[in-house]
């Protein structure tokens, strides 16, 4: 397996342990990496994956296989980073990583500290709480948090800086001011999900408003109340169709009950990052049916923004990840509350604003603009140049 030997201005190795020709959220990592590059940065990016180099989306990866057998599989995938990590020990400025690589990749700074060097710095970015609902949380769901929030607590000592999806995550973390290097949100492809736009075809008086929901299918993401609300809805005769697309925890669950809604409720198999925008252009809204809690309060939600780089007006929940994002634009249909209930009295709402739809689509594509990866990219940049300032 070959890197690139050129010297950029900043060599940045980022370890992702996800397999991102298959997750749904990759364009974190590939279309940051692609803004990154075009910025002058070399990025080495590291994930799961056949080994050797791929092309995923258009973005060159360097991937790692590794057993699928749980811990045995972390071990000998971090084992691999380890040692190519060592390959550009000295031509690499910062190695990137997240909370679950945290405890594996600790043993660099013990090398770090055996040789003397002063680099490659450690930087950990925290995207997400692992915080699984208390009523379903199973033993390695409690063992898997602890461990999780373990090594955050740790990486305020070891690591040389932090960075956060938002300011509210540094702050839920406790991650100390002089290690935050800074925070970089979640953004969209703008040029990719604006084709949404020009192909999607508006509901015609009688015909279903349709409803999408583009993620993970966790039990803590709402989905089967929001489900239970359209198909009441559907019964106080408010036409509406709900699409659920993607894998989790609840999927069984949802395609069950999906099962005996006559085609009200439909849950599809998830697809590559590079069809979400086609599959967005079926859609009428795009919904955000989370509830008011703290790992979703603290983060930067991608498919927001992917929604409303869609054109798509969008049903959300009245939480800060969504209301500091929108504010006062017209492009959303709020709930004041994630109950049944709640989602009830939005989804009438939405019904009675269905000839603004298109109005709230167009709001939401032009508000969009200030959410890209691109502008992620360079507040990712500069922080990382922050931190390599700071510790020279």
């Amino acid at each position: 397996m070959q890197v690139s030997s050129q010297r950029a201005e900043l060599h940045i190795m980022w370890v992702c342990m996800k397999p991102l020709a298959q997750t749904l959220d990759s364009a974190t990592w590939l279309a940051t990496t692609q803004s990154l590059r075009e910025l002058g940065v070399r990025v080495d990016l590291i994930a799961v994956g056949p080994t050797g180099q791929r092309e995923i989306d258009g973005v060159e990866v360097i991937c790692l296989s590794r057993p699928d057998v749980y811990v045995l599989r972390q071990f000998v995938f971090h084992a691999k980073v380890i040692c190519l990590v060592l390959r550009e020990w000295k031509n690499t400025d910062v190695v990137l990583f997240h909370q679950a690589s945290a405890p594996w990749l600790a043993v660099l700074r013990l090398i770090r500290f055996l040789t003397g060097d002063r680099k490659p710095l450690l930087a950990l970015d925290t995207r997400t709480l692992h915080m699984p609902p208390a009523d379903i949380e199973s033993l390695k769901d409690k063992v898997r948090a602890r461990i999780y929030k373990l090594s955050g607590v740790l990486a305020n000592s070891w690591t040389d800086g932090r960075l956060a999806i938002t300011r509210r995550m540094a702050e839920a973390e406790r991650i100390p001011p002089a290690k935050l290097w800074g925070v970089w949100p979640s953004g969209a492809d703008l040029q990719r999900f604006s084709v949404a736009q020009a192909t999607r075809r508006w509901p015609a008086p009688g015909e279903p408003i349709r409803l999408i929901y583009a993620g993970c299918l966790h039990h803590e993401r709402n989905l089967m109340t929001l489900s239970r609300s359209v198909v009441q809805a559907h019964a106080e005769g408010l036409l509406f169709q709900l699409s659920l697309v993607g894998d989790g925890a609840a999927r069984r669950d949802l395609e069950s009950f999906a099962a005996t809604t006559q085609g009200i409720i439909t849950v599809a198999s998830p697809v590559p990052h590079s069809q979400v925008p086609s599959v967005l252009t079926t859609a009428h809204v795009g919904v955000l049916p989370f509830p008011d809690e703290e790992k979703f309060r603290v983060s930067s939600p991608v498919k927001l923004f992917e929604y409303m780089a869609a054109g798509l007006p969008v049903l959300a929940t009245r939480i800060a990840c969504h209301t500091e994002v929108v504010g006062d634009v017209r492009c959303v249909i709020w709930a004041a509350d994630a109950d049944e209930p709640g989602l009830l009295s939005a989804l009438r709402l939405l019904w009675s604003n269905r000839d603004a739809l298109e109005e709230m689509g167009h709001q939401a594509a032009i508000l969009a603009r200030q959410w890209s990866w691109q502008k992620s990219a360079r507040m990712l940049k500069a922080a990382l140049e922050r931190g390599i300032s700071e510790c020279a």
